[in-house]
């Protein structure tokens, strides 16, 4: 596990589970929230954003958080592994709202929370099971082949994921 694509649907533990995992495995981190939009909410141009991704998969570690379906091509063929959060859509929705509890409105760059909750992503969010997720296992299927797909069901299973890559690594 050296270079992961951390994906899945919004609010479903993410951009935590990237945090964690970077810290246990001393890789660098990058959401990919803080690469596509500016402090004004403005979006990254597709070409950009797509070489920014380039630049960084070329690196021998990284961990990659972030869905970006129009690019997900990029961070499949380049990673050896493909951690999917595959939580319920109740657990999404719950991440939703616990965290514009916990953390308001706006972005912090340093911790992957960007938290702009609009009927958008609430739709988004309420529909990924049905509309995205299929398209996303299609993705995983033709790009990742070649690479180990972890699938997490849910928090309590991540943690305990994680504790268990943690354990490898003492």
């Amino acid at each position: 596990m050296k270079r992961i694509a951390v994906i899945g649907c919004v609010g479903s533990g993410k951009s935590h589970l990237a945090r964690e995992l970077g810290k246990v495995l001393h890789a660098p981190v990058t959401h990919l929230d803080a690469l596509y939009y500016d402090e004004e909410w403005n979006p990254q141009p597709q070409p950009a954003f797509e070489a920014l991704q380039e630049e960084l998969v070329s690196g021998d570690r990284w961990i990659l958080d972030g869905n970006y379906n129009a690019t997900l091509s990029i961070r499949l063929k380049a990673c050896d592994t493909v951690i999917l959060m595959d939580v319920p859509t109740w657990a999404a929705l719950w991440g939703l709202v616990s965290r514009q509890v916990k953390h308001g409105s706006g972005q912090d760059q340093t911790s992957g929370i960007y938290n702009r909750i609009h009927w958008g992503v609430l739709r988004y969010a309420a529909t990924y099971r049905r509309k995205m997720r299929p398209e996303v296992l299609a993705k995983i299927e033709q790009h990742a082949g070649h690479a180990e797909i972890i699938l997490l069901r849910g928090r309590r299973r991540t943690r305990r994921w994680l504790e268990q890559v943690a354990g490898r690594q003492r």
